[in-house]
């Protein structure tokens, strides 16, 4: 099995987190579309999505193992 990256852009780290979201004007709201992200990029991808007004959650990746148990702030 590959290892699962995160979505930042020239990230190569392990994503632990999943931050989930939909842009409202174009998406139903049963879509959800998520991006991964590492310990060091979870708060700029969850700012970057709010910043736009779009509905957005972190939670951490099933499968992720140990990591810690709330999203960095």
């Amino acid at each position: 099995m590959s290892e699962i990256v995160c979505s930042r852009a020239g990230c190569r780290a392990t994503a632990a987190w999943q931050v989930v979201w939909r842009n409202p004007r174009i998406h139903t709201p049963d879509r959800r579309k998520v991006w991964l992200a590492c310990d060091e990029h979870v708060a700029y991808l969850r700012e970057f999505l709010a910043a736009r007004d779009f509905p957005v959650a972190v939670e951490a990746r099933a499968g992720a193992g140990s990591g810690p148990a709330e999203a960095p702030r």
